[in-house]
């Protein structure tokens, strides 16, 4: 039998429909995202959007310490060695996680019912990708959230290439290449999340959805009465102090440079004393300078396109740095040996030569068809994704968070 990866739970409404909840159920790993985890959530979301009684989705996970860690990397690992070993042919089951793992995500950015995210706790990579595509993200005291792929020899990924250019310009640049650390009150500032809930008040507001009266099948209806729960929850007096919003100026200044060159000497120029900032400087002096480059070419690549685009390139990009580029050697070093030395293709981000960095777009399948290109753009319209509220259209904690990387996906 199957593991239930995605535990459900049905909480019946006084209409006699439905708000259906889906608990990520692998809190060992602080819920990292494995292939057959994005496939059983997938299916039930497709489910469930055809369901008239189902009036919206909560969703979750179990453990109190992790929404979602981000995806299985070791998993990818493996399977790579394997396949490096004769088992098939090297990226192969990269293509499959990827593509299954931004299906899911571009499920959810649009989907035609309300989507509640939960993101207490650890919301990081893979986990934010769920997060950014929910209609509805609620963080709370303990909410953490990050992309620090450029420790593992990635790049933010998940349709961050796209969300990212929605924040202030140069933020999404500098989120990107340092992996900082954001707290709730930076993602509401942000426009990462949507409204802040103490995390006591978690049982209280399902109760309080599964009151609510909503004609079946009435998308219109279930949001009027998701945006009266959600008013009657959120306590932003409560929600921390934030770092983003001290530095945004600051920040700014620093990543918004002509190059990528320019732009990682500057954030590891600047000398200022706070503790944050600091951390951040040293997650990119140690992060790998190919992910330096992915970060600011996909931002560049997709300042004015669609998440579709983002998307399909991202899949290109994701399976290249499996087979071509620094992933495999950056997830030994902090996941599976943790010797915490990664041995990175160049010794810096100037060193990163034009040939090494075009070859990781290439498409593997060359001339075919991509595993994605039947996402259609046209469908983000429909959906209204304005109500999304990432703050301004632009350009492009005070650890590094690979504690807690090495006890996701392990």
């Amino acid at each position: 039998m199957t593991e239930e990866l995605v535990r459900v739970e049905m909480h019946a409404t006084e209409d006699g429909g439905y708000v259906a909840v889906a608990m990520l159920n692998s809190p060992r790993t602080l819920n990292s995202l494995s292939l057959e985890m994005a496939r059983q959530l997938d299916a039930r979301l497709q489910e469930w959007a055809e369901d008239p009684a189902v009036h919206l989705v909560w969703l979750d996970s179990e453990g109190d310490k992790a929404f979602c860690a981000g995806g299985d990397v070791v998993a990818l690992v493996q399977a790579l060695k394997r396949e490096e070993q004769g088992e098939g042919q090297p990226g192969d089951f990269a293509r499959e996680y990827f593509s299954a793992e931004y299906r899911l995500d571009y499920r959810l950015h649009t989907y035609p019912k309300p989507v509640i995210v939960w993101a207490d706790g650890i919301v990081m990579g893979g986990g934010l990708g769920l997060m950014a595509g929910s209609r509805h993200r609620l963080v709370t005291e303990t909410s953490r959230i990050a992309m620090p792929e450029i420790t593992i020899g990635l790049y933010p990924d998940i349709g961050a290439s796209w969300f990212l250019n929605h924040l202030p310009s140069g933020i999404g640049t500098y989120l990107g290449l340092t992996g900082a650390n954001l707290d709730a009150r930076d993602a509401l500032d942000l426009g990462l999340a949507d409204r802040f809930v103490p995390r006591e008040s978690r049982q209280a507001l399902l109760e309080r959805l599964a009151s609510s009266h909503i004609v079946p099948g009435t998308a219109d209806d279930a949001e009027a009465a998701v945006a009266a729960a959600l008013t009657e929850f959120e306590d932003r007096s409560r929600a921390p102090r934030g770092r983003v919003r001290k530095w945004q100026d600051h920040l700014q200044s620093l990543a918004q440079q002509a190059t990528v060159n320019a732009a990682v000497a500057a954030i590891l120029a600047d000398d200022t004393d706070d503790e944050w900032l600091a951390a951040n400087r040293a997650r990119l002096e140690a992060g790998c300078p190919l992910s330096a480059h992915l970060a600011w070419q996909m931002l560049a690549r997709h300042r004015h396109g669609s998440l579709g685009d983002a998307f399909r390139e991202e899949l290109v990009v994701s399976i290249q740095c499996c087979v071509l580029g620094d992933f495999a050697e950056g997830v030994r070093a902090l996941l599976i040996d943790k010797d915490k030395a990664p041995r990175w293709r160049h010794r810096d981000v100037a060193g990163v030569s034009e040939a090494d960095l075009a070859a990781m777009f290439g498409a593997p399948w060359g001339q075919d068809p991509g595993p994605l290109d039947d996402l259609h753009d046209n469908d983000l319209g429909g959906k209204a994704r304005e109500a999304t509220a990432f703050s301004t259209r632009g350009e492009s904690s005070t650890d590094s968070g690979v504690s807690d990387m090495e006890g996701a996906a392990s």
